[in-house]
């Protein structure tokens, strides 16, 4: 029987249940429904609401149903209309009239809000710890390629030197405006609506703070139209996931382009690389192309939740059931890619010979040429155009600026002497290039000194 069914006086239409029904997604919620009635139940019971004998009845109702469903003793209905009235029809079976006190003071608007708040809280704990691992994976590398000199890209061209380890510590950062981001996206999410009922709250005579104690939530919802009505939590969690996708997208990419013959910088292991049905030389990373082929739908799963709440007059209305759907996919799928992602990362080959030759043709310490001619008294942009003029010289012979004779260099700029070599060095580039944030290895190693701190501290 339906909860709401006093007011009707016939069945709904099959196709109608099955529409209006959301068991088929909120039945992962079975313990945290039973959880929050745990509380409710052993509130209803020290507020003098309901006999404490009949609380405890409840409680111990309960937790036989949780139990039984953990085993697998008790199949959740896939006929009910949500999993609120599956566990509350079969307490109501196994007690009663005692079962059907329980929901004494509660309205499954506020029930579902708590139960939502409640799993988000336990996934965003888990999805952290996930990202903490991926930081601490990177740092690892970073240390060990600390001094492995790679070029640097913008617009996709060989830009300056830097190391590879000072390019994975990038993403380090991003990871760990994630992980801010998470923690205060829980902060606000920590905030318990059970007691605004429906939407006005209730005339019984409930201690929320009980409840909120009972349930772990560090604060309480202060307008009970808020309470059933907010879904702030789920538009911002499902944005710092859409963000945390942005940057393994980002990494994806690189690690895409990095596996190819063209720039041969890496190599994924076996475990991590598919091959093809009709090319025997393929070694594919699609790992890679499927976390960067998901990121739309995270990015879907925001739009939806950011539609649906649009245009919704309060408090609740049928439409917020579609917020279950949405940042349960958000969750399911960042967790996925980074259950594959961490690794795919943690066991990659790395192939120093193939980044530093690269970036020997490509011309990146032009900018430390140019540099040279600046400390020898001349202006930048006379010293720039110089540069220009020997890249160019080079690109006609064939040659780098290292191979590059030092007579052509003088044909140039009288200024220029054998200390050019030296200067133009890509260890020595790079190693000169101590500026807080810049790749010098010994500032690649106290950066991962730095975030390991962070990630002990947080953790």
């Amino acid at each position: 029987m339906k909860l709401w069914a006093g007011r009707f006086s016939k069945e709904a239409d099959k196709k109608t249940n099955d529409f209006n029904s959301s068991i088929s997604f909120d039945s992962r919620m079975y313990r945290e429904d039973i959880e929050g009635s745990i509380a409710h139940a052993q509130m209803l019971g020290e507020c003098g609401i309901i006999e404490k004998s009949e609380s405890a009845l409840i409680q111990n109702g309960l937790k036989e149903i949780l139990t039984d469903i953990d085993s697998g003793a008790l199949a959740i209905d896939p006929d009910a209309e949500d999993i609120h009235t599956f566990i509350e029809g079969e307490l109501t079976k196994r007690l009663g009239q005692t079962g059907k006190r329980l929901h004494t003071a509660r309205s499954r608007n506020d029930q579902v809000a708590v139960d939502i708040r409640l799993y988000l809280k336990k996934r965003a704990v888990s999805l952290r710890e996930q990202l903490v691992e991926l930081v601490s994976v990177l740092c690892d590398k970073a240390e060990k390629y600390s001094e492995t000199v790679m070029p640097g890209y913008t617009h996709l061209q060989r830009a300056q030197p830097i190391t590879f380890g000072h390019h994975l510590m990038a993403y380090t950062e991003m990871l760990l405006r994630d992980i801010s981001r998470l923690d205060d996206a829980y902060k606000r999410m920590d905030e318990m609506p059970l007691g605004s009922l429906a939407l006005a709250g209730t005339t019984y005579p409930i201690d929320r703070n009980i409840t909120a104690k009972l349930l772990g939530f560090n604060s309480i919802s202060q307008n009970s139209l808020d309470g059933v009505s907010d879904r702030d939590f789920c538009i911002e969690l499902s944005s710092v996931l859409s963000i945390i996708m942005v940057h393994l997208s980002r990494f994806s990419e690189e690690i895409i382009m990095w596996c190819s013959w063209e720039f041969k910088f890496i190599e994924l292991d076996d475990a991590f690389s598919t091959g093809s049905s009709i090319m025997p030389q393929k070694k594919n990373p699609d790992i890679a192309e499927l976390v960067r082929g998901k990121s739309g739908r995270v990015f879907g799963d925001l739009m939806t939740l950011l539609t649906a709440m649009k245009g919704i007059a309060l408090a609740y209305n049928k439409d917020m059931q579609e917020d279950k759907e949405a940042i349960f996919d958000a969750f399911d799928t960042v967790t996925m890619c980074l259950t594959a992602f961490i690794p795919m990362i943690d066991t990659m080959r790395v192939i120093p010979e193939n980044m530093r030759r690269a970036a020997a043709k490509g011309f990146i310490n032009a900018t430390d040429c140019a540099d040279y001619l600046v400390k020898k008294g001349l202006p930048f942009r006379d010293a720039y155009k110089a540069t220009g003029t020997l890249v160019a010289m080079c690109i006609d012979k064939g040659l780098t600026l290292e191979e590059l004779p030092i007579e052509e260099y003088k044909s140039v700029c009288d200024e220029f002497d054998d200390g050019v070599y030296e200067a133009i060095n890509l260890e020595k580039c790079v190693r000169d290039r101590k500026s807080l944030g810049g790749p010098a290895p010994e500032n690649v190693r106290a950066q991962v000194n730095r975030v390991k701190r962070i990630i002990e501290e947080i953790k």
